[in-house]
């Protein structure tokens, strides 16, 4: 997996101790996100953890964790509501804004997307938002209570059968749930929103996902899940929307987002546990990976740092080149080749006779310049000799100095 999941506990609207899971990237961090579950699931629930790996694997770090009283969290199930719910998503904020960031994206799964929705006005970090399988009025989940709710409206509560498991459910929680205007929230949100949904969906239809997608502003954009269920109990559903929101979120992940692009003085390189060689890069505010070929080991996720130092003469190459054309050349586009190879002293043409009369093995970089257009022989030898003076160039035929400290 290319990612790592921390277990984590923080305290809910009511004190009560929420249990949760961070699903961290080992690929470069863009971006956390808060996913908020469906009524009466779990942060366990298959297609949630599914959708957080997919993200993971593509840089975005997803906190879930389970609503007061339900799953492995405290509390009185029987004495919460749609209210206390995004109360907990504010916890839940305020956990990661305090030890980690604060959620930039929002996603919510069933009742838990009218609740993103309706919290998203109050995270003022939140850049985006998508739903799935999200109902457009929050009442919609009463009608999962058949004739027990007219046992509530009498008594005051009565246990109410949801999906195969029986939940104590109070009057508060009818009347909290219909006093919710979700589309309300949705025209005031001003934020990009991401509407996923499957025509088939049985348990809650794809009429509310054209009334939330109505009564939003752009941008926003509506996503099929096709055949899938209510719960994407296929993997392969789960996958594709953990997928389709990444790619979505891309666009609205702004390279100001501090965690995506703080810039660091130095390149730092770092392990990722994934693979046996893996390393995550972070150079200034840009984040790749070094890696080696499967051929020998590794996952091919990267460049391997051979690659790295072709790379660095290649484009030194092409700049040096460039700078060289503004001032006194004209040159087409310029493209620059880079070859890695050991050979042995004795073999290499361009060696002194000293250096041939080594034993050792010594690297070789071939480089061919390609340029747009004629180019003359005298150009041609100009080049050649300007590509001399680039100085990673130089920087490779001399002998650098390399200070290593263990800390």
């Amino acid at each position: 997996m290319a990612f790592n999941t921390q277990r984590l506990q923080f305290s809910g609207h009511s004190g009560a101790t929420l249990s949760a899971r961070l699903d961290l990237p080992n690929a470069p961090l863009r971006a956390y996100a808060l996913f908020a579950h469906c009524f009466t699931c779990s942060k366990d629930l298959p297609a949630a953890r599914r959708i957080a790996a997919e993200l993971a694997r593509e840089g975005i770090a997803v906190l879930r964790f389970d609503f007061t009283g339900l799953g492995s969290s405290e509390g009185e199930f029987a004495s919460t509501n749609f209210s206390s719910n995004v109360a907990d998503l504010l916890s839940a904020a305020d956990y990661l804004r305090q030890h980690y960031e604060a959620p930039a994206v929002l996603i919510g799964h069933s009742l838990g997307g009218a609740a993103v929705l309706a919290v998203a006005g109050d995270i003022p970090e939140v850049r985006t938002v998508a739903t799935i399988g999200a109902p457009a009025d929050v009442g919609h989940v009463l009608k999962n209570f058949g004739t027990s709710l007219e046992e509530i409206d009498k008594n005051g509560e009565a246990d109410v059968d949801l999906a195969g498991r029986t939940f104590l459910i109070r009057k508060q929680f009818v009347e909290d749930t219909r006093a919710h205007r979700i589309k309300d929230a949705v025209g005031r949100l001003k934020k990009p929103l991401l509407v996923l949904h499957a025509p088939l969906d049985h348990t809650v239809g794809i009429e509310n996902a054209t009334e939330i997608f109505v009564a939003a502003k752009h941008p926003k954009s509506f996503i099929s899940l096709d055949k899938a269920d209510h719960l994407l109990t296929d993997p392969e559903d789960a996958a594709f929307a953990g997928r389709i929101i990444s790619e979505w979120l891309t666009r609205y992940l702004a390279a100001d987002t501090p965690q995506a692009t703080g810039p660091v003085e130095h390149v730092h390189v770092r392990e990722t546990g994934e693979g046996k060689f893996q390393n995550s890069v972070q150079a200034g505010g840009h984040r790749l990976f070094a890696d080696e070929p499967e051929s020998v080991g590794g996952l091919d996720s990267g460049p391997s740092p051979y690659d790295f130092l072709a790379i660095a003469l290649g484009a030194c190459t092409s700049m040096t080149l460039r700078l060289y054309a503004h001032k006194q050349l004209k040159l087409g586009r310029i493209g620059v080749d880079v070859s890695h190879t050991k050979i042995h002293a004795k073999d290499c043409e361009d060696c002194t006779e000293t250096e041939r009369g080594d034993s050792r093995k010594i690297d070789r970089f071939e480089r061919v310049i390609s340029i747009e257009g004629e180019v003359s022989e005298e150009l041609r030898e100009k080049i050649v000799e300007i590509a001399g003076k680039c100085p990673v160039h130089r920087t490779l035929e001399a002998a650098a100095k390399i200070e290593t400290v263990v800390k």
